[in-house]
């Protein structure tokens, strides 16, 4: 056991590359139309729908102190 080098690997070259891609991405980066409306769909639209969806349902449930036959929703 004394001796052998067990920590030593082959690094795979296309494995460096993407190591390398990911860790410079920001310095590459574009706008494109692809990317703005990328940005836009989880920036803008996702939190609005959730919104939309928290705001609908605000104090129609109520979880707490429930018996076996109680309803959940209020309205």
């Amino acid at each position: 056991m004394a001796g052998l080098k067990h920590y030593r690997m082959a690094f795979d070259p296309a494995i460096q590359r993407l190591g390398t891609m990911q860790s410079n991405r920001h310095k590459f980066f574009r706008w494109t139309p692809r990317t703005a409306r990328i940005t836009f769909m989880y920036a803008v639209v996702v939190p609005a729908i959730f919104t939309v969806i928290a705001y609908n349902t605000d104090g129609k449930y109520d979880l707490r102190a429930k018996r076996k036959g109680d309803l959940v929703y209020e309205y």
